[in-house]
């Protein structure tokens, strides 16, 4: 009879047993058939082979399973945590919600019926969506969560906000199915520029494709100064726009607009103010082209090589 105690074997314990290890309070014993006998059972034939099982922990609650089964959630601000960092994180996710609000307050004003209007207020979107990464950039503040909500601002104001204030736009001249396919064509490809971006490596020089927020600006400037759209070439124009915010041109950030001479500025503005049709349309259609022959550009560079 081989008997579990605490302290090891039982004194009594069959020959044939005397070099098994003493067993512990936690331990089974196996036998060879496969079977594990209780405490006190009795042993028929063969050696005991022993097998650690840990049996001492108390079994988790249903609370304690719950909660460990809970989802964590990512900090909102990462580094160091300071009052300061928090004031300045909140003010950059404020222009991001800014943007965001914006964009509703531009929806609605289409249902309303003032085109024009709702094209002002996305500009306002166009101004608070540059404010807030370059606020997170000077304090330091830049971080994955903001990083996700920037783009989903973005969604929803130049993704979303825009398409239905060029709709309304097109709407009347254009016919109204050609007018939804050239909108529909900025929501779809929007989505694609964005998602695209987040996981794509960061150059420092230029954006691939143009950005939906410049690709927004131009079509409610568009609208601001055309309140009439062509029956054929707006809608032409949007649907090329929209296309060239996925193509894998290359196109120079604003922040290279500091290398221009600064006389030229002022002179661009009064300019615009003097004919804006014809300079905002020329400087759009100049910004355009620079993709496609920086493109044919650098890969005259690459087959030199």
């Amino acid at each position: 009879m081989l008997v579990r105690r605490r302290g090891g074997l039982d004194a009594g314990a069959p020959p044939g047993v005397d070099g098994v290890q003493p067993v512990g309070p936690y331990t089974t014993l196996t036998w060879p058939d496969g079977e594990t006998r209780g405490v006190g059972d009795a042993v028929h034939g063969g050696t005991p082979v022993r097998r650690r099982r840990t049996v001492g922990a108390r079994p988790a609650t249903p609370a304690e399973r719950l909660a460990s089964e809970a989802p964590q959630s990512a900090p909102l601000l990462t580094g160091e945590v300071t009052v300061t960092r928090r004031c300045q994180f909140a003010v950059v996710q404020a222009c991001t919600l800014a943007s965001l609000l914006l964009g509703m307050a531009a929806i609605f004003a289409v249902l309303h019926g003032e085109v024009r209007i709702a094209a002002a207020v996305l500009l306002g979107c166009v101004l608070f969506d540059g404010a807030d990464g370059a606020l997170a950039r000077a304090f330091g503040v830049s971080t994955p969560f903001g990083a996700q909500m920037d783009s989903l601002a973005d969604m929803c104001s130049f993704g979303i906000a825009t398409p239905v204030v060029v709709f309304a736009w097109l709407a009347g001249p254009s016919p109204t199915v050609v007018a939804g396919l050239a909108c529909a064509l900025i929501a779809i490809c929007a989505a694609i520029r964005l998602a695209r971006f987040n996981v794509s490596p960061k150059n420092g020089r230029f954006f691939s494709g143009v950005p939906t927020t410049i690709a927004a600006a131009i079509m409610v400037i568009a609208v601001l100064v055309r309140p009439e759209a062509g029956r054929w070439a707006a809608p032409l124009f949007v649907a090329a726009l929209a296309i060239a915010m996925v193509s894998s041109f290359p196109y120079l950030k604003i922040g290279a607009l500091r290398r221009v001479p600064r006389w030229l500025l002022p002179l661009a503005a009064v300019a615009v103010v003097l004919d804006p049709t014809t300079v905002l349309g020329l400087l759009v259609g100049a910004y355009l082209l620079s993709g496609p022959l920086l493109w044919a550009r650098q890969k005259r560079g690459i087959t030199a090589v």
